[in-house]
């Protein structure tokens, strides 16, 4: 063999290799026992990854105050689940800022002992759920695969992407994974006023909507539960203001005497949400209180 052909022959295989690795890899499972939440990530080549999430929330299910229905229906379909009875996949829709995200986090804090795991997946990234559920499916984990903030405009390929795997086929096949997602829509899309004309009347007195409207329910209607969030009042604003406060180590007297900053607060933002309570907590605690930062 020449020394030019044995240049071209390594030249050739520095080439493919450069090439197989600009190629789109199967999805490794990671050491699973390094975290107890999962983030689903894309690399700038096309490759996804799974990346622990080290640093969770110790929110709790007692420190969520006035949505105590909402609790109830939703760690119940987390017992199930880790349990290993039946279980839904979950929508939860209304209000920013009302606990929908932190109540899937304190879940997971109150299950994880008992083998729940979660992994956060982008809506752009939905697309890659297959290769996702293949990872977990021969874990004894029970997994949730969580969509914060889901929505989306027409014609978005993970809109279909994820109506077919909850259509069942996922469920059946892989009994450790659900889909729980948060969503200020409820159903998922954008919706229009011309949209109503589409309905139809039977005679007798039946509505029926049209196909765009039925396109819209269709996705939301594949999850099995629908739990909805609504405003707090603004006696529910104080009640959450003031568990934040104790949380964070605020007096008795410290909580009485920060209740009207607290409304003049929640009233400069225009919102009296738990979000809104959160962070008024934490100014007030950290310029007068001395509490946690």
């Amino acid at each position: 063999m020449t020394e030019e052909l044995v240049r071209l022959i390594a030249r050739a295989e520095q080439l493919m290799a450069r090439i197989e690795s600009a190629l789109p890899q199967p999805l490794g499972a990671p050491d699973w026992g390094q975290a107890v939440a999962w983030r689903y990530r894309k690399r700038a080549s096309g490759h996804g990854v799974l990346e622990p999430v080290r640093h969770i929330g110790g929110i709790s299910l007692t420190d969520l105050k006035e949505i105590d229905a909402q609790k109830e229906k939703i760690e119940r379909n987390t017992r199930q689940f880790v349990e290993g009875r039946p279980a839904n996949n979950v929508l939860l829709t209304g209000a920013r800022g009302t606990g929908k995200s932190s109540l899937i986090k304190a879940c997971l804090n109150a299950y994880a002992p008992q083998g729940l795991r979660l992994i956060e997946v982008d809506k752009a990234d939905l697309t890659d759920l297959p290769d996702i559920v293949e990872v977990v499916a021969s874990q004894p984990e029970k997994f949730i695969v969580y969509c914060d903030d889901l929505s989306f405009e027409e014609g978005e390929p993970g809109y279909k992407a994820l109506k077919s795997i909850l259509d069942g086929s996922v469920a059946a096949s892989t009994p450790n994974v659900l889909v729980y997602a948060t969503s200020n829509r409820r159903h998922l899309l954008p919706e229009y006023m011309k949209e109503n004309l589409s309905y139809t009347h039977t005679d007798d007195g039946e509505v029926h909507p049209g196909e765009v409207v039925e396109e819209k329910i269709s996705l939301s209607e594949r999850f099995g539960l629908w739990v909805s969030f609504y405003p707090f009042t603004q006696e529910e604003y104080l009640t959450i203001t003031a568990q934040w406060l104790s949380a964070l180590g605020a007096t008795p007297a410290q909580i009485e005497a920060s209740l009207p900053e607290a409304l003049v607060w929640a009233l400069e933002r225009g919102s009296r949400s738990g979000r809104v309570a959160y962070q008024f907590a934490r100014d007030f605690m950290g310029r007068d209180g001395g509490g946690e930062g």
